[in-house]
């Protein structure tokens, strides 16, 4: 009795020592990329916008186009201009269709010229994005353009057919333009691989895009893109959409189909976490895009209800509690939650509670529980591209040589990994009992009329390869991948250092509706996406 008192004891002091430990590490890390960063030379600016067609949101495109004030030749010539002037500096394409995007617009021109053209009506109800241009991460298939998802094994790698969510883009009448950059196989929150090299942020470009759709929240970003697609198993959406000042959401569980995207889930646990959504500059065109791309047999999303945020229940918490091996929240982040928490009280009388769920200081355990495969066929695995298991002690060696097909920090993703929680073994047995009594948790509160207001990330984008020394952050995001729950990331303008920093907005399952309705509240409320400098 004795000794488990003197243990339960030594816990909190041992865990403070793990947090002294670890933030004394991060500061010595940063001061190092800081030098680096420092003789390297100073940070590039992108280009200004000249075209101001680059400012419309898809929407306002898809109306302009339809109602003959622009062509879809000149908006898809508007963008393919953009991303010539920004690719040289923020490297966040990887393959582009510009002479079958353009083919493609033309034909639409000719169609809408027609005597029998559809009506305008008819467009806006059948064909809600003609005419508009879209992007795609690489790991989300286009018909007979690479698709790689970083792997260097993989990069004569062809899509024999659309992905599904970008059949149903095509659907609407939008066009495909080109695909964006990955982090290797999609597994880690830099935008970084051994074919086409590392994204740069738009802001900063000594800063990281996030991952793995960081190409793709960069492109947008940077203006080189009016909308598009990106997947997320524990947060490949938000954070690059936190970390360049965009929108994102990932949505309910099973709502979105995630057929032909790579890598796909090893396991029905995985295709749990995993989710395909739109990522775009304008709140308001999350809601249209989410409705193409939600599957028809979903009855259970009611994205057409009206949505009364007064009526809404709010939470909140400003950290996880204090998670080990996590870096604190930044004090302006929690700022921004604070200013939401006040304009929601200001603007709709509604008074946000503070909560403690205790279970998202376990965030990363219950991550990596639900993760496992029971056939041991890991990440170890997807690196041969699901042909055998990667020889680690080679790759590294290999790795130190400056020949190794990998990134380093896919390697040791893949060495952590063998020290991770088994599958069927107690402590997983514990952990994946422990993620149902936290969504059970999240169930309760939220019923169908709450949400639960959350940072996407501890601090604001890091500089590149300081992930390395703070690699357990995307717990944040990672952590509603397990609940299964629809989540939408919105910006809240730029932190002191030019960055952009934003929330979350967590809603109860199939409650899409009311987190892209919060989005666009926040939007009108604090403004959105911050553009690059405009020429007049």
């Amino acid at each position: 009795m004795l000794s488990k008192e003197k243990n339960s004891k030594k816990m909190p002091v041992m865990g403070q020592l793990i947090r002294i430990i670890h933030r004394l590490v991060e500061l010595i890390a940063r001061g190092f990329f800081l030098i680096i960063a420092y003789i390297s030379g100073p940070a590039e600016s992108q280009p200004p916008i000249k075209d101001l067609t680059l400012l419309h949101s898809a929407t306002a495109l898809a109306i302009k186009i339809r109602n003959r004030q622009l062509t879809s030749e000149e908006v898809v010539t508007s963008y393919i201009e953009r991303i010539k002037e920004i690719q040289p500096i923020l490297n966040c394409v990887v393959e582009t269709r510009f002479e079958e995007a353009l083919e493609e617009a033309r034909k639409c021109d000719e169609m809408l010229k027609m005597a029998n053209a559809p009506s305008i009506e008819v467009l806006a109800k059948e064909k809600p994005f003609l005419g508009v241009p879209f992007t795609t991460k690489d790991c989300i298939g286009i018909k007979g353009m690479r698709q790689t998802a970083g792997l260097v094994i993989r990069k004569n790698s062809i899509a024999e057919k659309d992905a599904e969510a970008v059949r149903l883009m095509r659907l609407a009448g939008a066009i495909p333009l080109a695909t964006t950059n990955v982090s290797e196989l999609g597994m880690w929150w830099e935008s970084s691989n051994c074919i086409y090299g590392t994204s740069r942020n738009p802001y900063n470009t000594r800063h990281i895009v996030g991952g793995s759709s960081g190409g793709e929240g960069c492109i947008q970003a940077a203006a080189g893109s009016p909308f598009g697609i990106g997947s997320d198993i524990g947060g490949s959406i938000r954070m690059p959409v936190f970390f360049n000042g965009i929108f994102g959401h990932k949505p309910s569980k099973g709502i979105v189909s995630y057929e032909g995207q790579f890598p796909s889930p090893l396991s029905e646990d995985q295709g749990q976490l995993l989710g395909v959504g739109p990522m775009c500059r304008y709140a308001q065109d999350l809601l249209p895009m989410l409705k193409l791309l939600v599957n028809k047999d979903c009855e259970a999303v009611k994205l057409d209800t009206k949505v009364d945020i007064s009526k809404i229940k709010f939470y909140y918490m400003e950290d996880d509690g204090g998670q080990y091996c996590v870096s604190p929240v930044d004090p302006e982040i929690k700022n921004s939650m604070r200013r939401v928490i006040h304009y929601l009280e200001k603007a709709h009388q509604v008074k946000a509670a503070k909560v403690n769920i205790k279970k998202l200081r376990k965030s990363n355990a219950l991550w990596l529980a639900n993760m496992a495969c029971k056939d041991g066929k890991g990440f170890a695995y997807e690196m041969t591209n699901r042909k055998s298991q990667v020889n680690l002690p080679f790759e590294f060696l290999k790795w130190a040589l400056c020949i190794s097909p990998h990134t380093l920090i896919a390697l040791l993703t893949a060495a952590f990994e063998k020290f991770g929680v088994k599958y069927g073994s107690e402590e997983h047995v514990k952990l994946i009992q422990e993620s149902r009594e936290l969504y059970q948790e999240f169930r309760d509160m939220l019923g169908e009329d709450g949400v639960f207001l959350y940072p996407t990330h501890p601090t604001a984008a890091p500089m590149h390869h300081e992930p390395l020394i703070k690699p357990f952050n995307f717990s944040y995001t990672a952590i509603i991948n397990v609940l299964g729950l629809p989540v939408t990331a919105c910006p809240l303008g730029l932190n002191k250092q030019g960055l952009p920093i934003g929330i979350q907005v967590i809603g109860g399952l199939y409650q899409d509706h009311l987190t892209l309705a919060i989005a666009e509240e926040l939007e009108r409320g604090f403004g959105g996406w911050v553009p690059p400098q405009i020429l007049a």
